[in-house]
């Protein structure tokens, strides 16, 4: 009986461990799948991220293209006016128009001037003039040039006089408030002096020079001496100096010194003419 009841145990015992070990085995080939779902889900999702299509970078804007530099002209009337009455009947009368254009490569001057004065009837100034004059620059700083010019003063006995001729310029100082230039040309003078006719070649040596204080207030200066080639005693000298103060931004008051020497001036008459100006000056 106790043997037989032993048998049972045993057979117990190897029914539990069977069924124990085959728990076991099927708990593993869960988890197995688990981990192989996880896997796979984890692969399909790095597919779709994979095959997903590339976005097309969207073109940069092209900038507009900047405008172009306008090059205007830059004008100005100038005019003064001296009356005395009492022991003495004076009249003065000036004036003066200058425009300028400046470019990268080009430069254009233009002027032209008057004055006219009586003094007890007799007339004490009158004289015309005018100029023009172009730059091209192969430079910053040098450049060719061509200036034509004309006179006539009767108080001085010039009929007329003209000046025409090419030549070389260079500036020795050249920046926003500041310019100093030279020059050096020859030229061609065509007169009628003191009743005679004559022309000749000509030098011509110049300088000019011009400083801003600010944007209300200059300092300009000019000289030239023209000889005549084959006679270097027979010369003319011009010579400017002047200031100008902005009371408004088209409106300064202007006042210049305007010196002419000529070392062969007409019979009876003086070597040197002066004279001060002082006006109003307009741009536009």
């Amino acid at each position: 009986m106790i043997m037989k009841e032993i048998k049972y145990l045993v057979a117990a015992g190897f029914l539990a461990a069977f069924s124990t070990a085959a728990l076991a085995q099927d708990q593993v080939v869960t988890v197995t799948n688990v981990v192989t779902v996880l896997v796979t889900n984890v692969i399909t999702v790095t597919n779709v991220v994979t095959s997903a299509p590339a976005q097309t970078p969207t073109p940069a804007a092209t900038p507009a293209p900047a405008a172009p530099v306008k090059h205007s002209w830059n004008s100005s009337v100038s005019a003064g006016l001296t009356l005395v009455r009492g022991n003495t009947d004076t009249t003065l009368f000036s004036a003066d128009f200058l425009t300028e254009k400046k470019q990268p490569t080009d430069e254009y001057s233009l002027g032209a001037g008057l004055a006219y004065g009586t003094q007890n009837g007799l007339d004490t100034a009158n004289m015309y003039k005018a100029f023009g004059q172009w730059n091209h620059l192969f430079s910053d700083r040098f450049y060719s040039y061509v200036r034509a010019d004309g006179l006539r003063d009767l108080i001085s006995d010039v009929d007329y006089r003209f000046n025409l001729g090419p030549g070389a310029g260079y500036y020795l100082v050249k920046n926003t408030n500041t310019f100093l230039a030279t020059e050096v040309g020859a030229g061609y003078e065509n007169e009628h002096l003191g009743g005679a006719y004559d022309s000749f070649a000509t030098v011509r040596f110049a300088e000019r020079f011009e400083h801003k204080f600010s944007d209300r207030a200059r300092l300009w200066q000019t000289v030239e001496v023209l000889p005549q080639v084959d006679k270097f005693d027979n010369y003319l000298v011009n010579f400017e100096i002047g200031m100008e103060a902005a009371v408004s931004k088209s409106v300064s008051l202007k006042v210049c010194l305007d010196d002419n020497y000529a070392n062969r001036p007409a019979a009876d008459r003086l070597k040197n003419d002066a004279k001060i100006v002082a006006g109003v000056s307009y741009k536009f």
